[in-house]
C-alpha cells in the first residue's frame, strides 16, 4: 500500500491535508438518513463507501457537495493552512475544489453526439451544432490524456463502453484538478478489465495530484486492493478502518450477511 503523503492518520491532522466530516446528521421530511457520521479522509488517500441501499451514502456525497442541507461540520484542512468549513466561508482560507463523478448515465447508441461535443458543452458550454474550435479541442484532449483517453475524442457517447465512459466522466470530473474527487459507484457497469484498469488509473491520479479520492462501492472483493481506508455506513458509522478491519468485522457480517475477511468466503 502506498504510503500518504502528508502526516500519519495515527498522528493525527496537525500536519495534513484533511476532509473531516464530524457530527454530520442530516433529515429529510422528519426522517433520519444520517446520524452523527464522523471520519477523516487525507490527501493521498483513497476512501472507499460501503453500505446497503438507502443507508445513506448518496446523502453523504450531497452533503460534501454543498447539496444537501446537515447538522454538525465538514471542514477540508490544507497543508499548514486553516481549516475551511464546506457550505460556509472561513476568512483566510480558500473554499477546495470538488471533483464528482456521478453513476455513469447512458446514452443512446444512435446518439451522434461525440465525447469532444460533450466535454466541449460542459466545460466551455460552446453549442455542439456549431464547429469547435481547436482551443476547445487541445484543451479536451489534454483532459482526456489525464486518464489516457485520447484516442476516445472522437468517439460517440453512445457507443463506449462502460469503463471508457467513465474515463470520459473522470476527465470531465478533474478539470480543473480538484482538491477532492468523489465517485459514485464507479465500477457498476465496468467489465473486469475495465475495473482493473480504473482502479490503477486512480492509484495513479491520487499519486501524481495528492488527491482526496472517495468513492462508494458493492465491489468488495476489490477493496483490499485500492483503498487505504474503508467506512462501513448504514445511516451512522458502524466501522472505519482498513479492508481487512472492515471486511472482518461483526458489523460487516450483520449488514451483509458475509464473511470475507481472513477465514471468510
Amino acid at each position: 500500500m502506498r504510503k500518504i503523503k502528508h502526516g500519519r492518520l495515527a498522528a493525527g491532522c496537525a500536519d495534513s491535508c484533511c476532509l473531516k466530516l464530524e457530527g454530520l446528521s442530516v433529515r429529510l421530511e422528519g426522517d433520519s438518513i444520517l446520524e452523527d457520521v464522523s471520519f477523516h479522509l487525507h490527501c493521498g488517500e483513497i476512501v472507499a463507501l460501503i453500505g446497503p441501499n438507502g443507508a445513506g451514502k448518496s446523502t453523504l456525497f450531497r452533503s460534501i457537495l454543498g447539496q444537501m442541507s446537515y447538522k454538525g461540520s465538514i471542514t477540508f484542512s490544507p497543508p499548514g493552512g486553516p481549516a475551511i468549513r464546506l457550505g460556509g466561508f472561513s476568512a483566510g482560507g480558500t473554499r477546495p475544489l470538488v471533483g464528482y463523478v456521478p453513476q455513469a448515465p447512458s446514452f443512446d447508441r444512435g446518439d451522434p453526439v461525440s465525447v469532444l461535443d460533450f466535454f466541449t458543452a460542459a466545460t466551455a458550454r460552446w453549442p455542439v451544432w456549431l464547429p469547435i474550435p481547436a482551443k476547445y479541442r487541445d484543451r479536451a484532449a489534454v483532459c482526456l490524456a489525464r486518464v489516457h483517453g485520447e484516442d476516445l475524442l472522437d468517439r460517440p457517447m453512445g457507443g463506449l463502453s462502460g469503463g471508457q465512459l467513465q474515463r470520459v466522466l473522470l476527465a470531465l470530473a478533474l478539470e480543473p484538478v480538484p482538491h477532492i474527487l468523489i465517485l459514485d459507484e464507479p465500477l457498476s457497469g465496468v467489465d473486469i478489465e475495465g475495473e482493473h484498469q480504473l482502479l490503477e488509473m486512480l492509484d495513479e491520479l491520487r499519486t501524481q495530484y495528492d488527491l482526496s479520492i472517495f468513492l462508494s462501492t458493492h465491489d468488495f472483493a476489490t477493496l483490499g486492493q485500492f483503498a487505504d481506508k474503508v467506512v462501513l455506513l448504514n445511516r451512522r458509522v458502524l466501522k472505519s478502518g482498513p479492508p481487512e478491519a472492515v471486511l472482518s468485522s461483526q458489523e460487516f457480517y450483520e449488514t451483509f450477511h458475509l464473511r470475507m475477511g481472513k477465514g471468510g468466503a
